[in-house]
């Protein structure tokens, strides 16, 4: 239980000593909110466009995509991290020291999700002005959606991590997941706007269902496609097999 505490203390702390990255994350998730959310609600502002979202504006119906994705793509700052630790030499005293490899790793995991959620929320903030049909009874709620997404992403990157030297090929597989699961999680347009194969995939894809889920509390159900318990049950056992995973590549793990 102390090397879980330790670690994910360590995380929080490393984070609010890099502010840049408060800045970076914040910039990001603003640009597609104001400049593609703005410009397209314009062009989706009548009565007919609205029937396709849901009956709200396009704004509303974007803003829980813009949490999803910004909790989804800040989650892999955590394999990131590992890769950087394994280079300064961090990751070996890990391993080498009298402390629970799992306990380790699942604080380190726990820690950069505290975080991720800290900078999801600190978007959601900033996107009620913009957004002004979102409900705010639905912010607390929808943060436990945002926890579980980067649970299982976290554990992801981290597996990812282990088994790689470098930063540069760590970030061009990213760049190849991330992105079509983006566009296929129905965060910018309706799943049921898509031709059938993309359907498909969307379906298979978890962040649709993170995304689905926060549309639940800060939208309502009139513009989701599955219940909350399919969104919330997809999402917990993806973060307990992913975390599964990543645990015990960390047990397994050496640095030489």
């Amino acid at each position: 239980m102390e090397a879980l505490t330790t670690m994910a203390y360590r995380q929080l702390k490393r984070f609010t000593r890099a502010r840049s990255r408060v800045f970076g994350m914040v910039i990001n998730p603003l640009i597609w909110l104001v400049f593609f959310g703005l410009g397209w609600s314009k062009v989706f502002d009548n009565p007919m466009a609205k029937m396709i979202f849901g009956g709200v504006d396009y704004l509303t119906f974007l803003a829980p995509g813009i949490f999803a994705m910004t909790v989804f793509n800040m989650s892999f700052m955590g394999g990131m991290s590992v890769i950087w630790d394994k280079q300064f030499g961090f990751l070996k005293e890990v391993l080498v020291a009298p402390a629970s490899r799992r306990g380790s790793i699942l604080g380190r995991i726990i820690g950069d999700s505290l975080v991720t959620l800290a900078q999801g929320a600190i978007i959601l903030v900033l996107t009620y002005p913009l957004a002004e049909s979102l409900k705010l009874s639905g912010f607390l709620p929808v943060l436990g959606i945002g926890f579980l997404l980067s649970i299982a992403f976290q554990g992801f990157g981290v597996s990812l991590a282990l088994k790689m030297e470098s930063m540069e090929g760590f970030q061009m597989v990213l760049g190849i997941i991330m992105l079509p699961l983006t566009f296929l999680s129905g965060a910018m347009y309706p799943i049921d706007a898509m031709p059938s194969w993309m359907r498909a995939l969307a379906y298979i894809n978890p962040l649709t269902y993170a995304v689905d889920g926060a549309r639940h509390f800060l939208v309502g159900e009139n513009v989701t496609k599955f219940a909350l318990t399919t969104d919330v049950g997809v999402l917990a056992l993806l973060a307990l097999f992913l975390v599964g995973v990543a645990m015990i590549e960390f047990e397994k793990a050496t640095i030489g």
